[in-house]
């Protein structure tokens, strides 16, 4: 015979302060598990959204980011014409070549941090199809202009619209905002190729090449030729396989996460066993009284099964309301979390908690209630009426 719900859910309520605690304790880990999954969630998108499949990446040979490589005009002028890259309706050939640069920004809190900048010319939106202005207007060429990120316009001094941003040699008017569907371009300040390339006095003109290939043209085939010519040594990529492996960065970070969360988790489950232990403790002679009435072990321990992942379940709901609220919270506080790039420069993320961020935590949830329950549980259905009867 069944204990009914009622029996176990009953128990929770005419024990509140009991049940509470246990709730908060599985909530805090569950907020814990949640924020540093999503951190690390929100850094792989980051990266990984950033990229169009039709765009190659075409940096020096050897080179692991734009901020390492260089390449000559005289390169540009020759692999813009290659077979397989896209024209506009102008019959120009979509290639953007640009350059990068870190100088130092200030934040709000008086802090410095490295922001990447990158010089484009107006072909740089034709290619990076997924950028568009939000706010203002597109920079002018050779008049001291620039964009920012969303990113960056939140947390950098001088970084939004009408102020004036100092970095290099000079001043540049911020005239606009544009996003890029979260990816890392959010992070970055956009300016005139050929004025950044005079404030940085670099004689080489760009740090890496954008070309879109054309509809239906082998990417492969555009590849190779790039890689193939003896004159310049340089490597076309494709944009997404690039910055899949700026999120290689990221993987170190998940097993730190994971290790933190699985310490988090021993501890509540230490909590949760020892609340039921003092639950099973208390109310012997409830239990001595259902084995009399007829009531099975399987059913007792059923009965206290319930009762933990109830509460485990509690402690999710709880917590994972609490982390969305505290990621959106601490997002808008810091103007994004930063992360230092594989280009020696801050990625600035928002902090989203995604559905599977939520599903690890309930995962990591449901493990406390079914260990921490378990163990009194069986210790509860072991009690014989007699022995339970005379002990309470």
């Amino acid at each position: 015979m069944a204990l009914p719900l009622r029996y176990p859910l009953g128990n929770l309520l005419a024990r509140r302060l009991r049940t509470a605690l246990t709730i908060a304790v599985i909530a805090l880990v569950v907020v814990a598990t949640t924020l540093f999954g999503s951190l690390v969630s929100s850094l792989k998108r980051t990266l990984v959204s950033t990229g169009d499949e039709r765009n190659l990446i075409v940096l020096r040979k050897g080179a692991t980011n734009d901020g390492s490589s260089v390449l000559p005009l005289e390169a540009y002028q020759t692999v813009r014409f290659f077979d397989g890259i896209a024209r506009d309706e102008n019959g120009d050939p979509l290639a953007s070549p640009e350059l990068v640069v870190q100088p130092f920004f200030r934040t709000a809190d008086g802090g410095r941090e490295n922001v990447l900048v990158r010089g484009v010319e107006a072909a740089a939106f034709r290619v990076h199809r997924e950028v568009r202005i939000v706010e203002g207007r597109a920079f002018r060429p050779s008049s001291g202009e620039a964009i920012v990120g969303r990113g960056v316009a939140g947390r950098y001094i001088g970084a939004r619209v009408g102020d004036v941003l100092d970095f290099g040699r000079g001043h540049w008017k911020v005239v606009g905002m544009f996003e890029s569907e979260g990816s890392s371009f959010e992070s970055e300040v956009w300016v005139d190729v050929r004025e950044l390339a005079a404030d940085a006095k670099r004689s080489i003109p760009y740090s890496g090449l954008r070309v879109r290939a054309a509809d239906g043209a082998d990417m492969d085939a555009l590849a190779r030729r790039i890689d193939a010519d003896p004159r310049w040594s340089l490597e076309a990529t494709p944009e997404p396989e690039y910055y899949a492996k700026q999120a290689e960065s990221a993987n170190a970070l998940y097993f730190i996460v994971v290790g933190l969360a699985l310490l988090a988790g021993v501890g509540a489950t230490f909590g949760a066993t020892n609340t039921l232990y003092a639950a099973v403790q208390s109310r012997r002679a409830e239990i001595g009284t259902l084995r009399a009435l007829g009531f099975s072990r399987g059913a007792i321990l059923l009965s206290f099964l319930v009762e933990s992942l109830v509460i485990a379940l509690g402690g999710f709901a709880v917590g994972a309301v609490a982390a969305a609220a505290l990621g959106r919270f601490v997002s808008w506080l810091l103007g994004g979390i930063a992360f230092g790039a594989a280009t020696f420069t801050t990625s600035v993320i928002q902090l989203r908690v995604a559905p599977g961020d939520l599903l690890a935590a309930l995962a990591m949830a449901l493990v406390i209630g079914l260990a921490g329950g378990l163990a009194p549980a069986a210790r509860a259905a072991k009690l014989r009426p007699i022995e339970a009867l005379r002990r309470a």
